[in-house]
């Protein structure tokens, strides 16, 4: 994965799925469809399989998806076990364990 700076995107009060549902003020897609845009994508792009992707983008059992999130894509690592995510995902799972 590279370090570009992704475009910001702007809501537009429909859903990014192009289904053409109404959304509320500052959501991209309507409840769920942000997982059936993603799943539509797989199906285009990647017959379908988390693995194709991975592979695809040169991760999978001898590179890790996940250390390079932590390494370029600004996740964390857990400092008390080795759950990796989003600093807000760590926060999260350290007050529901760690406490």
């Amino acid at each position: 994965m590279t370090k570009e700076t992704a475009s910001r995107l702007i809501p537009t009060g429909k859903c990014f799925c192009g289904c053409g549902a109404d959304v509320g003020i500052g959501s991209f897609f309507a409840r769920g469809h942000d997982k059936t845009a993603e799943a539509a994508l797989l199906a285009i792009r990647y017959q379908s399989s988390v693995a194709h992707l991975l592979d695809h983008h040169g991760f999978g059992p001898e590179e890790s998806v996940l250390d390079a999130a932590v390494r370029d894509g600004g996740w964390k690592v857990c400092p008390r076990c080795e759950y990796a995510g989003a600093p807000a995902s760590v926060r999260n799972h350290i007050r529901k364990y760690h406490q």
